[in-house]
């Protein structure tokens, strides 16, 4: 069983220095979208700015409950599976009292090297194990090192067809990842 994080901290700016960054409208949108179409159990979207959770808590708001559930539905039905927390640690207790178990987790990142779990890999994992996993994703210019470091598996990054010295938006991974490891 699959459940996904979107971490706004620990994450890198452009500078290499440990921040947190701003929650965006459209992650939440496309993310959730993409968590319902491959059966993610949930998602969970992790920053430690109270003001941050709020602005993202109105906007869930507005389609789940708000004038948005009534104008769009399937949008209603996908956001069902956002939750906001403070930290990793939040999510990882509410797995586990969920679950009866600690989940696996598993970080992403565009450039993560060393002991890379493939795509192949992780489907297999899925597809035969009966253990919660979260999949993590960062924001800003990838996840702490610190985090990276403690996870049980570093999944291997996306390369494209050619070399280009930038990053996918977060949505965009999370997309290209889930259709991978959870697709026909």
């Amino acid at each position: 069983m699959l459940y996904i994080a979107l971490l706004h901290y620990p994450v890198y700016n452009k500078d290499g220095e440990v921040v947190t960054t701003a929650i965006v409208n459209m992650d939440i949108h496309d993310i959730a979208r993409c968590s319902k179409t491959y059966d993610v159990k949930c998602f969970y979207i992790v920053n430690p700015i109270s003001a941050q959770r709020d602005l993202a808590k109105n906007i869930i708001s507005h389609w789940r409950d708000g004038y948005g559930a009534n104008f769009n539905p399937p949008r209603k039905e996908a956001l069902k599976l956002v939750r906001l927390k403070e930290n990793l640690e939040e999510v990882l207790m509410e797995i586990e009292g969920q679950t009866g178990s600690v989940p696996k987790t598993i970080v992403t990142g565009a450039n993560l090297k060393d002991r890379l779990l493939s795509f192949t890999e992780l489907k297999k994992i899925l597809k035969n194990g009966d253990l919660p996993y979260l999949l993590i994703f960062g924001t800003g210019s990838g996840i702490a090192e610190e985090l990276v470091n403690k996870a049980d598996f570093r999944l291997e990054p996306i390369i494209g067809v050619k070399k280009y010295n930038n990053h996918l938006a977060v949505r965009s991974a999370a997309a290209i990842i889930l259709d991978r490891i959870m697709g026909n």
